[in-house]
């Protein structure tokens, strides 16, 4: 179709015209203070060959420049973000959407039947205020357990780096930090991911990042109820002061009856205790990897009996196997000698024993009375003792 403004009023009337785009948060960027350039019927759109209001604008500081890919007809009757073509509710390719909802959405490809039923779609979309998603994604609202938990939660700015200098991978850029583009090298250029289509990925046909996320949905962990059939509690982790003790209650009574809910603030997670250990099964099983609550993913855990737990100075838990390489345990401490007693008996020999009490490290008393008198020389007799 021709771009010229100045071809005949039918076809005019057919192009689109917008105030603003249809753009998932993370091609928006984190700058609240973002500057488009708006241009309008700048561009054919991707899929149907309109003409369309091309937007212009840089997501944050050094990101790369993006733009509008598609019409905003186009984008509705998907549910999808007209830069990346990704669904707009869980950030997901069409493909595992569709399959995961099991919708097929048959779009014509050929000329007459796409203008015509972009015609219809226009007119559809304009009866409901273009609040709603079109086509069979606004007709099924049923909720899916593999998008809850292959779902992105928050925005993945990384993918809004700039392209990679084919100067540097030569070995010939001369910018240095000043080139706005990345000093990276490629991936192998036989990798899929490499060989991305806008169609395939808009018509959800040989998508190799769905194809990716299909297979690591097959490889996803599963949660085993425990042996011991008197658990019936549920570890829920990852709270915010945002969600509160009725909310859990709404969203786990579904499952059975609750016998009480205890909420650990310091540690930011809940306890719930159910009355039967069927209704926890069912539980854990419908909750795992897919509970979201006012946009917090929450972790589903198995509670532990209160028997697994070692109390103090009892012999509990495992005993691990010595680590090879460190060194041994050092020696106890020695006891608490403060007059170093130990050292002193082992160094003197103990004393004899006597009438009288000694106290250890003193010398003994004097004796009572005159000292003896001194041995008399040896020739000379002793005097004669008065009698």
């Amino acid at each position: 179709m021709a771009l010229s403004k100045s071809a005949n009023t039918y076809n005019r009337l057919n192009w689109e015209q917008s105030e603003f785009p249809i753009l998932c948060q993370t091609c928006l960027g984190d700058n609240p203070y973002l500057r488009m350039l708006k241009d309008n019927f700048g561009d054919e759109c991707k899929i149907c060959n309109r003409p369309y209001t091309v937007f212009r604008w840089c997501p944050g500081a050094r990101m790369r420049y993006k733009r509008t890919e598609i019409c905003q007809v186009c984008a509705q009757m998907k549910n999808v973000c007209q830069t990346c073509l990704l669904d707009l509710e869980y950030g997901l390719p069409v493909q595992v959407r569709d399959q995961a909802l099991g919708i097929k959405d048959d779009i014509p490809k050929s000329d007459v039947n796409k203008e015509y039923m972009i015609q219809n779609a226009e007119q559809e979309l304009t009866t409901t205020g273009r609040t709603e998603p079109g086509g069979m994604v606004g007709k099924n609202q049923a909720p899916s357990d593999l998008l809850m938990k292959l779902a992105r939660t928050t925005p993945y700015y990384k993918r809004n780096r700039p392209h990679i200098c084919s100067f540097w991978v030569k070995g010939e850029c001369k910018r240095g930090e000043e080139c706005p583009f990345r000093h990276e090298m490629p991936t192998d250029p036989s990798d899929p991911l490499s060989q991305q289509n806008i169609k395939d990925r808009y018509y959800g046909v040989n998508d190799p990042v769905a194809d990716k996320l299909l297979r690591q949905s097959s490889d996803l962990p599963k949660l085993s109820p425990p042996e011991d059939k008197g658990i019936t509690s549920l570890y829920i982790g990852g709270l915010s002061n945002e969600v509160s003790e009725r909310d859990l209650r709404d969203h786990f009574y579904q499952y059975g009856e609750i016998q009480a809910i205890h909420m650990v603030h310091k540690q930011n997670c809940a306890f719930i205790t159910y009355t039967t250990r069927p209704a926890a099964e069912k539980a854990a099983e419908g909750s795992f990897g897919s509970l979201i609550i006012k946009g917090n993913r929450l972790k589903v855990l198995w509670g532990r009996s209160q028997a697994t737990f070692p109390t103090a100075g009892s012999k509990g838990g495992t005993e691990l196997a010595n680590v090879p390489g460190l060194p041994e345990p050092l020696p106890p401490p020695p006891a608490f000698d403060p007059l170093n007693l130990s050292g002193v008996s082992a160094t003197h020999p103990p004393l004899p024993p006597s009438s009288t009490t000694q106290k250890e490290g003193h010398p003994p008393p004097p004796p009572s009375g005159p000292p003896p008198p001194p041995p008399p020389p040896s020739g000379i007799p002793p005097p004669p003792h008065s009698g």
